[in-house]
């Protein structure tokens, strides 16, 4: 029997999964199923549904973005950045690390440092340059 773990989500992979035009959709989708089949608990926090929700508007795929978030707000894992969490994801924003991330980004990798998580789903080379393994 696989044991689950914590693995962060991000934008990239969730709007690959959904958007069938994706063109990482193919690979989003074999490492999401594989997760699934893993038991991984999903972690994310609220600014990546942001992100996602922004894309997702006029999308036929809206409707997941809402069923997400309320599955991960049900298992409680989506996550809302401390205070010190935001404090830190600037300053290292404003130092351009992790090859010039986004905003939203470096707070993904502050939380995700935070409880310990090493997987992101996603296959954003930010989280690799942050030093995370990107799942496709």
């Amino acid at each position: 029997m696989s044991t689950s773990h914590e693995t962060g989500i991000d934008s990239v992979g969730l709007l690959a999964v959904w958007d069938e035009d994706d063109q990482w959709h193919a690979a989003a989708e074999l490492a999401w199923q594989a997760m699934l089949k893993n038991r991984a608990v999903l972690v994310t926090t609220a600014y990546v549904l942001l992100e996602c929700g922004n894309a997702a508007s006029r999308t036929p795929f809206r409707n997941d973005v809402d069923e997400m978030r309320r599955r991960l707000e049900g298992a409680k894992t989506m996550i809302q950045p401390t205070e010190q969490d935001w404090a830190d994801a600037w300053r290292q924003y404003a130092r351009h690390e992790a090859a010039d991330a986004g905003i939203v980004d470096h707070i993904s990798f502050i939380v995700m440092r935070r409880l310990g998580i090493t997987d992101a789903f996603t296959n954003d080379r930010h989280f690799k340059a942050a030093g995370f393994n990107t799942l496709f």
